[in-house]
């Protein structure tokens, strides 16, 4: 076996033409696709609700439910807004029958901030039943970690919600 050294071509070997790369590199892409899920990540869950409340504590389960529901919250000064938007408890009835097209089977959650009285939330709760409204749930923090056994057994979840449907 030869290796020829020299750096001209013999006679009747012709060099080949140098080709472009035809591989694509992709850990920078890579890289850019992993920071930006780290991105997503962080503040998905910063987007969910505009409006910051300091939810009480409770020991009901989370509910799995695909549907998107209207939120009414009403903040520690009392303001009751309906989804970032704020409004008076008289336009909360005819505003959630306005985005609802008039159907008295949507669902409602209502976050209700811990340090508002409870007389506000109770105020809510009639504007809507009086406005038709049967499908109501109120929004908690559960007390315990998520899933971790509580005193008497029963396991709790973040964003625990205590429904009540009204006939």
């Amino acid at each position: 076996m030869a290796v020829r050294l020299g750096a001209r071509p013999q006679r009747g070997i012709h060099r080949r033409k140098a080709h472009p790369m035809a591989e694509i590199n992709v850990t920078p892409m890579v890289d850019v696709m992993l920071v930006l899920l780290v991105i997503f990540m962080i503040t998905a869950p910063l987007l969910t609700v505009g409006v910051p409340v300091d939810l009480p504590k409770t020991k009901a389960e989370a509910m799995q439910d695909p549907d998107e529901p209207l939120v009414v919250s009403i903040n520690k000064e009392g303001k009751i807004f309906l989804q970032e938007a704020e409004l008076t408890a008289e336009q909360l009835g005819p505003r959630v029958a306005a985005i609802s097209n008039n159907n008295p089977e949507v669902k409602i959650f209502i976050r209700g901030d811990q340090a508002v009285n409870y007389g506000k939330i109770a105020e809510v709760l009639g504007q809507l039943v009086s406005a038709g409204f049967r499908h109501l749930a109120l929004i908690s923090d559960s007390a315990a970690p998520a899933n971790a056994p509580a005193a008497d057994g029963t396991t709790t979840a973040p964003g625990a919600l205590m429904e009540k449907s009204n006939p």
